[in-house]
């Protein structure tokens, strides 16, 4: 089967306002030996006014058609009829442009470019920008690069910056600008890239809901809460107490101890005005800088102070944080200042208490409730039991810092987003609407520049008055925030590509997360296996114990799930104590402390053998040469066969997209949509006509405004403009490439 691969992906996204201009740099690759021709093909995007559409392939301009929505399915049928591949079905119901592409000769490139120009719509001060990064049908191996690049400049203050389905870098140039980034390497994406933002210089608040009552097994909706800060509460910036507390043991010497003296003095020179400080270095004694919390202003006699230190003898533990207990409870009478202990070791307790437990208990004895403690993990020696224990114990969260890893920049980046507290001890109430299972829980502090991304599920759904509450200088302040929607039913006409539906995956992946790591800390039980084993079925998220979603071979239903979850229980509890120290031991306590506070849901490619798909919100697993709905449940449920290619087979997929995209899965397919079962089956079978359903209404959509200012972007006289065409649907789709060798398209799904 021929096949071509794509070299790289580079996006640069430049919005003014809420103008986009999208620029799309890719090189496609022959790797054949012979040559070949054929047709470039991008579905339309959706509520966009395309005032500018340039498409370029090594330097010259080519000539393009828009197709419209049913000329565009009727050339993705044709295609599916000839190669007996539904791959472009997800496509159905969208406009298409298409351009004829140069032969690509054996072993040669090319190159395409791509810019177009759409407005952002902003709902209630979020806006959101898509791009299709679902590239994984697309290249026969993994890309070598993949960039985006988001520039955004805004009349208004941008307040949030999140993506809920990649990890991204934020860059902040004061209010109004904001440059955010995703960088990869080796990687097939499988997830379109999103991001929010917020504009206006009140919204803190902005929920996002997603709730299936036709899913019978779980009814129960997921939210979403991004909290931003409000200008009024940035001009009240909280006084902090840091107390940095430093292990110099021996083991430090070196490397270690110089990057973290760098650390140190960085810290020491962004503090705020009225923050106090104090800095204590252990090893078999200690050592403080005072004998009690100074101001701010004595920050260049510590930074002296600190240029002395040289690492000798062993690691006392207790003593160390005893001692910053007693520092933060001695300022405890009257004192209404949040109280940050930073704890960096890179060993074990070899001196004074080394029982964990009886650390753990001594602390918990001796600090003050307003203290939140950050422990770093410096190489593999250290205990992960005893630092996240502390952390979790506290309201903090420890970092491993690896043996290749720069351990300044890390404590340096970590104390740039905490250097400035502006809310703490926060809750939520979210009035009449019934919550459960909110991570991270309890809420952390809020800081300057930063946001809070919480995760949960609700009951039934309604308009709400949603309450966030905190300590402002010792005073209670609340927030409001009236007629909060938590959705009824999310809308299925728009079903796949609205990005609400990672919610459930993002809040099953923290979920996930959490239970893993009181799994490691506090051992298994029945109930906690039973859920990780079920949540990782559904969701279709691997984890370390679960490798069942790849190696299982028959349908995933109650009885089978029950079976798997008391076989992982019996191996987990037959299993000696694993060790809470090593290169294992710190490689697994980071690896699910980063899924106990993932910003992005788990992504599917780190199942290496293919064999499990997202769609939407739901997860399929590749069994016995079926894509199958992790839902199913063979034993209880029954199915309507629908034969594959059959006139009823295309007439559901044209009415639910959400069918579209999982019978795009392959040939043979079992998944829901409104709450009936149905089962892609061989062509040629003999079967009953389908009852094809009517396909729900989609949401009123307001008209999309033309651009109050579109860039200089001379589009190819040749290549028609887009401007004068609408597009219903949502969300941006990669460009497909086909080709008309022997009439076939170029395959890139990995089946």
């Amino acid at each position: 089967m021929t096949q071509l691969d794509i070299r790289y992906h580079h996006v640069t996204v430049k919005i003014q306002d809420q103008v986009a201009v999208t620029h799309v740099d890719q090189v496609f690759y022959n790797p054949n030996n012979w040559a070949v021709e054929g047709t470039y093909i991008f579905p339309l995007p959706a509520e966009a006014a395309v005032s500018s559409f340039t498409l370029w392939i090594d330097g010259q301009p080519v000539q393009g058609q828009v197709l419209d929505a049913d000329q565009a399915r009727q050339t993705y049928q044709e295609i599916v009829n000839k190669l007996r591949d539904p791959a472009l079905l997800e496509y159905t119901g969208r406009g298409a442009v298409h351009a004829r592409i140069f032969p690509i000769p054996p072993r040669g490139e090319r190159r395409v470019e791509l810019e177009y120009v759409q407005t952002l719509i902003a709902e209630n001060g979020l806006v959101r920008y898509v791009y299709p990064l679902n590239t994984e049908k697309f290249s026969a191996k993994p890309l070598e690069s993949v960039s985006i690049s988001v520039d955004v400049h805004s009349g208004e203050p941008i307040r949030a910056v999140y993506s809920p389905t990649h990890a991204i870098a934020v860059s902040r140039d004061g209010e109004n600008h904001v440059i955010s980034g995703y960088e990869a390497s080796q990687v097939l994406p499988d997830t379109d890239f999103a991001l929010y933002y917020s504009l206006g210089k009140t919204t803190a608040f902005h929920l996002l809901t997603y709730r299936d009552p036709q899913d019978a097994a779980d009814p129960d909706g997921y939210f979403l809460a991004l909290l931003a800060p409000q200008p009024q509460i940035d001009q009240q910036a909280l006084p902090k107490d840091l107390i940095l507390v430093l292990d110099r043991s021996g083991s430090m010497d070196g490397d270690k101890l110089r990057q973290a003296q760098a650390a140190l003095r960085f810290i020491l020179s962004h503090l705020n005005p009225e923050d106090r400080f104090n800095l204590i270095v252990f090893s078999t004694g200690l050592e403080t800088y005072a004998s009690d919390l100074r101001p701010a202003t004595e920050a260049p006699e510590a930074q002296k102070w600190v240029d002395t230190l040289s690492a000798q003898g062993s690691t006392d533990i207790n003593r160390a944080l005893l001692e910053a207990a007693a520092m933060a409870s001695d300022e405890r009478g009257g004192n209404q200042r949040p109280v940050y202990l930073i704890f960096l070791t890179d060993g074990l307790p070899t001196e004074g208490v080394r029982n964990n437990q009886k650390i753990i208990d001594n602390l918990a004895a001796a600090a003050p409730a307003n203290l939140r403690l950050f422990a770093f993990g410096v190489g593999y020696d250290v205990d992960t039991f005893l630092l996240d224990s502390l952390a979790q114990a506290h309201h903090g969260s420890t970092m491993y810092v690896l043996p290749k890893e720069s351990l300044d920049e890390k404590l340096s980046a970590f104390y740039t987003r905490i250097s400035t507290p502006i809310l703490t001890d926060l809750s939520l109430d979210f009035g009449e609407i019934s919550t459960f299972d909110l991570y991270p829980s309890p809420l952390p502090d809020l800081f300057s520049g930063s946001q809070i991304v919480v995760v949960g599920r609700y009951h039934q759904g309604g308009t709400t008055r949603v309450t966030l509450t905190g300590m402002v200088n010792g005073q209670i302040q609340s927030f409001q925030f009236p007629d909060q929607n938590f959705a009824v039913q999310s809308d299925h006409e728009n079903l796949i590509s609205n990005l609400q539906s990672v919610i459930p995956r993002l809040w099953a992946t923290r979920k996930i997360g959490y239970l893993l790591n009181q799994v490691r800390l506090h051992g298994p039980d029945q109930e906690m296996v039973d859920q990780i084993v079920r949540l990782s079925i559904r969701y279709g998220i691997v984890t370390p114990y679960t490798s069942y979603l790849v190696t299982e071979p028959a349908a995933l239903g109650a009885a089978e799930q029950d079976r798997i979850a008391q076989d992982q229980l019996r191996q987990l509890q037959a299993q000696a104590a694993a060790p809470s120290s090593g290169q294992a031991a710190v490689e697994k306590a980071a690896g699910q402390g980063s899924m106990a506070e993932a910003q992005a849901p788990a992504q599917a490619e780190t199942n290496a053998a293919g064999q499990v798909r997202i769609v939407g919100s739901r997860a399929f697993v590749l069994s016995e040469g079926k894509w199958v709905d992790t839902a199913f449940d063979p034993q209880h449920m029954q199915t309507v066969k629908v034969a594959f290619l059959s006139e009823d087979y295309y007439a559901l997929a044209k009415s639910h997209p959400d069918l579209a995209a999982a019978f795009a899965l392959g040939q043979a397919v079992i998944a829901f949509s409104d709450g009936v079962l149905y089962e892609v089956v061989p062509t040629g079978t003999n079967l009953p006509p389908v009852a094809v359903p009517t396909a729900p209404s989609p949401s009123p959509t307001a008209p999309v405004p033309a651009p109050t200012h579109v860039p200089s972007i001379q589009p190819t006289p040749s290549l028609p403009k887009a401007s004068s065409v609408s597009f219903p649907c949502l969300g941006w789709l990669m460009p497909l490439v086909l080709f008309s060798l022997a009439a076939l398209w170029v395959r890139y799904r990995r089946l």
